[in-house]
Order: C-alpha cells, then structure tokens, then sequence
C-alpha cells in the first residue's frame, strides 16, 4: 500500500509510524486505513518487537474527520460499522504500541493515544472528549478506555463537558505512563522502545495479553491465565537463555523462540 496520511519507519527493532496529514491530523478514512495498514504488517513483521505512534510536533491530532461525517446518517454509519475495523486491528496487535504525545490529543485523537499501551507525554499534552458539543459521543473506545483508566467521575465530566485533562492531570489519574519535557518525548518513547526490543520477545507478548486480560475478567480468571502463560514460557529457549544468564552474570540474548 501507498502511504499518504503517515510516514512509517523501521528503527532497529522498531516499527514506527507519524501521523502527517496537515497540521492537525484529521483521522479520516483514508488515513486510519493507512495505519491499520503499517501497524498490522509491523506486527506480522518478526523482526519487529515493538511498535510506536507519533502524532504531530504541535497537535497529535484533533479527532476524526468532520468533514467526512457531516452528511452521514445513521444507515451510512451502521453499514460501514465506521472506525470498527481500525480499532480492531490496533486492539488485535499483540506486541507493544507506544505512543508519544504533544499537543492536543481530541476525540479521536485521544481515544487513538488510549489503544496504544503506553503514553508518553509532553508538557504540552492535552486529552480531551468533545464529541458531545457535536451532538454525538465517542465511537472509538473513548467512554469504554478512558473510564477505565481515570475512572467513572472524572470520565464522566469530560465526556459531558468537553473539558480537556493536562498532561500533569493525566499522569496524576493514570491516563499516562509519564510527562516529560517536549522537546524529550521523541526520544524518550525511542529508548523506551528500544529497552523493550531486548526483552524477550513471546515473554513480552505474554505480558501484553495478560495485563490487557486484568481489564476484561474476574481477578480469578485473570490470575489463572497469568500462571499458564508463566507456565508456557518454561517451554522458551528465551526462558532458558535469561535463567542461565542471570547465573553467569551476564547479559541475555533473546532470540524469540
């Protein structure tokens, strides 16, 4: 596929991808299907351990694409099941996204940061739910993620307020994994990227998938998933690897099998 909308690279063991559509990046059809597109294959990709999101330098970007909406009705929407398939794809990902974050993260935007596993934010960062002075709510996961993640009281206000969270606010309700300067959140995410390109790679897929399975079941389903994942990777030559250079006192090399 030609890209467009985004600009993807390969970082060592990085799979990156910056939104580029304009000053604002407007997630329109074209450019979610682009990132679909560049994240999925990245994650087929064995060479790729990790993946990483950037959106602009000023905005990250500012929600969907308004333009494209404003003469849909409820049958266009219902049939096209719009932004089903994108946020599928991302969710469906099993190695690690992250996401840095300047600027402006609105609707859309937002609710793409909060798919992403990790965010890394500038002081300029800002997240923000405004659908409702649209007349609509959020449809890609923005009620569902950002409530689980802040919880229902402050969730709640910014969904029905439009106001927006500063990157400080984020960081102290848990929104972010941390705020950093702005002119730090490129390389920031890049070495943050880079140490999880050296872990082991299934023990990270592991991971990823059992700390996503904490927000969907019962603390006894999750509990047991998590033994039988650590119990499946006694089978790794990784696992092998990693005990025995913990032994030798030296460095491991994980080799994803």
């Amino acid at each position: 596929m030609a890209y467009e909308h985004i600009v993807p690279k390969v970082a060592g063991r990085a799979g990156i991808v910056t939104l580029a559509r304009g000053k604002l990046n407007p997630l329109s059809k074209d450019l979610l299907t682009e990132l679909t597109d560049a994240l999925v294959k990245y994650d087929q990709n064995p060479e790729i351990r990790c993946m990483v999101i950037f959106g602009g330098d000023t905005v990250y970007c500012a929600g969907a694409d308004i333009k494209e909406m404003v003469e849909s009705a409820f049958a266009d929407a219902f049939a096209a099941d719009s932004f089903g398939a994108v946020s599928d794809a991302i969710q469906s990902c099993r190695k690690p996204i992250i996401t840095g974050v300047l600027g402006p993260a609105l609707g859309g935007g937002c609710e793409l940061a909060m798919m992403c596993d990790i965010i890394i934010a500038g002081e300029s960062a800002q997240f923000g739910q405004p659908e409702i002075n649209l007349g609509i709510i959020a449809g890609i996961g923005g009620t569902q993620r950002l409530t689980r993640a802040i919880g229902k009281a402050k969730s709640m206000e910014m969904h029905l307020t439009g106001r927006r969270m500063t990157a400080t606010e984020a960081e102290q309700n848990g929104l972010v994994s941390r705020v950093v300067a702005d002119d730090e959140v490129k390389s920031e995410v890049m070495k943050l990227a880079d140490l999880i390109t050296r872990q082991p790679p299934l023990a990270v897929i592991a991971l990823k998938e059992a700390i996503n399975r904490a927000e969907e079941v019962s603390l006894r389903e999750g509990l047991l998933h998590e033994r039988r994942l650590f119990h499946s990777l006694f089978a790794t030559n990784d696992r092998a690897e990693g005990m025995q250079a913990f032994v030798e006192k030296r460095t491991a090399v994980f080799k994803g099998h």
